[in-house]
């Protein structure tokens, strides 16, 4: 745990008594803070005061004597509406933060030399975040990772000037981090995401800015309009940037040309690593993470042959394209934290060959937007309640059956593939879909396809998935 010691002797109001809110509440407390503990859902609280964290309830306190409200990233600060305790803590002057802001306050208070890398983006920040992670770790270097993958932020070892830090940051956190300084900030990419929660895409994109804006050395995609127009903004304004693009030439930057790794100056290309060969890092969205990591990387200090050695490693992020085993021929794929349709399309984009399994809760536009990828589907298996609707988009552009459950989709495509011979053939769950109607969450959903893999005789598991 990191203790947040800034805020020693203060009075701090937080709000939101989940997992990570109780985890910042410990490091305010053991940091020497008076934190007065308040949520929505009477059942956090009442489990936040039986692990001795003080509570009451925030409409009856005197706001004047609080220093800080610090807010669960999930409680509305703009859109739809600022929730009650974001307008108490305004309406008395006290600024509002989350526990990224705790973190580099620390940082800044007690080794501001660590190396800190924070990442965010639209798509890409989980792959991109274990990725930096595991290259430090498999050069040697202490590497901490956490924020929006894995651990909360706070409750990462204490921070020390030759430890690494690895946090994913979403548009929620940098909201509340103000004073965000990594010593390299990335910024993937941007689509419109969470507008419901900022309003509109521009305040999205201003509020992703702030990260690559307040860093030593800003990263960027500029693969999107919006992502460019920053990396010109930034530099017009003094800010080192160093462009990444997964398709196009730089003049100077890192660009991907195939499986191969190039670094531009004025011009001039030369690789300084390779994708070849690497199962975990198929596809193009991999090589726009691939490259964010290693611009990451020289930037603390690390040699390419540490790079390539720990790309060469990576076993890849648990649920996202994530090999899970091998028959044969036949390749199985978990790729479940594909939600929705633009997330399943960069699994689809990266098979020729793919027996996939696809269907839960249906997203609005279901598979539409991913019919240019029904070539490279052999069959569909089509689970949950989306079945119907998605079979009726495939048509007859691809076969498809519904096999209603995941076990039964399984079993069925491992069947169909064992007969194809035309080389490599991928049973693929990329569900486009949530997983609520079977299933608790994606994670379960992906622990479920696993189990159902690794059940079927003669294959055999690829172990090492990160988080």
């Amino acid at each position: 745990m990191i203790p947040a010691t800034s805020f020693s002797g203060k009075r701090v109001a937080l709000f939101g008594l989940g997992g990570s809110g109780v985890a910042t509440a410990r490091a305010l407390i053991e940091g020497g803070a008076d934190v007065v503990g308040w949520d929505d859902n009477p059942g956090s609280v009442t489990k936040a005061q039986a692990e001795g964290i003080g509570t009451a309830d925030l409409r009856a306190e005197d706001w004047g004597n609080f220093a800080s409200l610090v807010l669960s990233p999930g409680v509305p600060l703009t859109h739809p509406k600022p929730h009650w305790t974001v307008e108490l803590a305004r309406g008395s002057g006290v600024e509002i933060i989350g526990d990224v802001e705790l973190f580099v306050r620390e940082r800044t208070r007690q080794a501001p030399t660590a190396p800190f890398i924070a990442i965010t983006g639209t798509n890409g920040k989980s792959t991109t975040t274990a990725l930096a992670a595991h290259i430090l770790k498999s050069a040697g270097r202490d590497a901490q990772m956490g924020g929006n993958i894995g651990r909360a932020v706070m409750t990462l070892d204490p921070l020390a000037p030759d430890r690494n830090y690895v946090v994913e940051c979403s548009s929620y956190q940098i909201d509340l981090a103000p004073s965000i300084n990594p010593t390299a900030g990335i910024l993937l990419n941007l689509t419109p995401d969470h507008l419901d929660r900022h309003g509109t895409m521009q305040h999205y994109a201003l509020i992703k800015e702030r990260l690559v804006a307040g860093s030593e050395t800003a990263i960027i995609g500029v693969d999107d309009s919006w992502c460019a127009q920053i990396a010109d903004r930034l530099e017009r304004a003094g800010k080192p940037v160093v462009r990444i693009s997964k398709r196009l030439p730089l003049a100077d930057g890192y660009f991907a040309d195939g499986s191969n790794l190039m670094e531009a100056i004025d011009g001039r290309y030369s690789r300084i690593a390779f994708l070849e060969g690497i199962g975990s890092l198929r596809g193009q969205h991999n090589a726009q993470n691939a490259l964010a990591a290693v611009a990451a990387c020289l930037k603390v200090g690390l040699e390419l042959g540490e790079i390539q050695s720990g790309l060469e490693s990576f076993p890849g992020l648990a649920h996202r394209m994530e090999q899970v085993g091998r028959k044969d021929h036949i390749l199985f794929v978990n790729d479940s934290k594909a939600t929705n349709a633009d997330a399943a399309a960069p699994a689809l984009s990266s098979f020729a060959r793919i027996y996939w399994i696809a269907g839960g809760l249906p997203k609005e536009g279901g598979i539409e937007p991913l019919r240019g990828f029904f070539p490279r589907v052999a069959k569909a298996y089509l689970i949950g309640e989306a079945a119907p609707v998605f079979a009726a988009t495939l048509g007859e552009a691809a076969s498809y059956e519904i096999a209603g459950t995941l076990a039964a989709a399984v079993e069925h495509a491992a069947a169909d593939a064992a007969g194809d011979a035309c080389g490599e053939a991928v049973v693929l769950l990329s569900p486009a879909c949530a997983s609520f109607d079977q299933f608790k969450n994606f994670e379960v959903r992906g622990e479920a396809f696993r189990q159902a893999v690794n059940a079927i005789e003669g294959v055999k598991p690829i172990k090492g998935s990160m988080v």
